[in-house]
């Protein structure tokens, strides 16, 4: 089994997918796009469990994008119904697992019934410490940074902070998820090369694995697959090779 190829002393800290293909996957069965929606909540079920079961300390799923709200009337009452039903069946897992549930982006916008069920949730699972899972809802890259810049320059208006002084780590902390480690794997299913607004910032220096499979055909077998290609990258941040392999590379 492909699992076993894993070094588990180099999983990923982080991985953020960017779950597409529901649509794609449903039309091309001859199924309404809702119907999608639904089998991609199964797909979140295996790999919530499945980055549990192999140890990744954290999962970040681009569930929902601010863009999104631009999608058909029917189509989105869907999702956050989808949405409340998962946070509603699933929470006694989560508990049993010791996931801890967050959320990023403009939750301001959900309906008020699912933002109380999101709240709930993330209240009761705050003291779990085996994995986080991050739902990024009503979310986008560009609104974050600029939600970050508002919020920077209303604390320099108010003295609290030192314009002068501004670094990336200043920066990183008025983010919606300022103290995460950035991801350090980010997987897109459906078989697109774009990162659709997704982590702008966070990700400049993750690795990225793209695949055909479409989000509810994506399972723990797919989600070893991204880790394996991950695990055989060198990750230089800007350093060569040898510095990277520091001063045995240099004698060999």
């Amino acid at each position: 089994m492909s699992e076993r190829r894993l070094q588990k002393d180099r999983l990923p800290r982080h991985v953020a997918i960017i779950m597409d293909g529901n649509g794609r996957w449903a039309e091309a069965r001859g199924l309404e796009r809702n119907a999608g929606h639904r089998e991609g909540v199964e797909a979140v079920k295996a790999i919530v469990r499945a980055a549990n079961e192999i140890g990744i300390p954290r999962l970040t799923l681009y569930s929902f994008s601010s863009e999104n709200w631009d999608r058909p009337k029917g189509e989105v009452q869907e999702l956050m119904r989808l949405l409340d039903h998962y946070l509603e069946t699933e929470v006694d897992e989560v508990m049993r697992n010791g996931i801890r549930i967050e959320a990023v982006g403009r939750l301001d916008r959900l309906p008020p019934l699912v933002r109380k069920r999101l709240d709930d949730v993330m209240e009761r699972s705050a003291g779990n410490r085996e994995m986080t899972l991050v739902f990024a809802l009503s979310y986008g890259g560009r609104q974050e940074i600029v939600d970050a810049v508002s919020q920077i320059l209303r604390d320099a208006e108010r003295g609290q902070l030192d314009a002068e002084n501004m670094d990336e780590k200043t920066f990183s902390a008025y983010l919606y998820d300022g103290d995460a480690p950035d991801p350090d794997l980010l997987i897109r299913t459906g078989g697109e090369l774009r990162v659709s607004n997704f982590l702008l910032w966070q990700i400049a220096y993750a690795e990225i694995h793209c695949t055909g499979t479409m989000w509810p055909d994506f399972r723990k077998d797919q989600l070893v697959d991204a880790l394996l290609d991950y695990q055989g990258r060198e990750r230089r941040f800007g350093l060569t090779s040898d510095q990277v392999r520091g001063p045995q590379s240099e004698n060999s």
